[in-house]
């Protein structure tokens, strides 16, 4: 029995690495993201689109690849926001002729959805309080990014290329913290459960004849 319970801990603790991976390779390719739009200032609309296409549809594949050997409570999150990925990117793929206005408006789409599904995993994903309020918080700045680029969305995105890179950033850094607390958290249950006392069998002690 003890030996089961030891497997199904170890299972548990490899499906969370899992999904940590999933959440930290998405915040790297959103830093990645941002720092190519800073460093490509006079990026075209139709370089924008091709890029943001890949960025989208590589971090859905993953996403959605590590959803199969999730838990339950992840499953959940990782099949949306797979899914939410790779329909963005095949939809800017099938559509290279793109205007930079409905690029600004898919944009804007995507990170009100990426908000909401960072919303719920602060909740559902195996995280320590302050990774969750990380995620929460970086679910309401998406949100608010979003909702930013339908009120004013200006001559397209070329014009606030400077914002779509500082919201990329600021999430890709903040995936990277959770993932990373992620990992420690991984590593903190691994000590409880070495350092916790194994269970022995009491000896019967013998008693008197009579």
């Amino acid at each position: 029995m003890e030996q089961f319970l030891d497997r199904a801990a170890e299972i548990s603790q490899t499906q969370v690495k899992k999904t940590r991976w999933a959440v930290g390779l998405h915040g790297l390719a959103s830093v990645v993201f941002g720092v190519l739009l800073l460093a490509w200032p006079g990026i075209s609309v139709f370089a924008l689109t091709i890029v943001f296409g890949a960025y989208t549809f590589a971090t859905g594949i993953v996403a959605l690849g590590t959803s199969f050997s999730a838990t339950k409570d992840e499953r959940g999150y990782l099949i949306a926001s797979g899914l939410l990925g790779i329909a963005v990117g095949i939809m800017v793929f099938v559509w290279p002729d793109i205007s930079a206005l409905a690029l600004l408006y898919v944009i804007g789409a995507y990170a009100v959805g990426l908000g909401i599904l960072a919303i719920v995993g602060s909740f559902r994903l195996p995280l320590d309080g302050r990774d969750s309020a990380t995620m929460g918080v970086t679910g309401l700045v998406s949100i608010a990014f979003g909702i930013v680029i339908f009120a004013k969305p200006g001559a397209g995105a070329l014009a606030v290329l400077g914002l779509i890179a500082a919201f990329a950033l600021a999430t890709g850094i903040s995936e990277l913290v959770v993932a990373i607390g992620g990992q420690k958290l991984v590593e903190r249950k691994m000590k409880k459960k070495m350092s916790s006392p194994r269970s022995t069998p009491t000896k019967r002690t013998a008693q008197p004849s009579h």
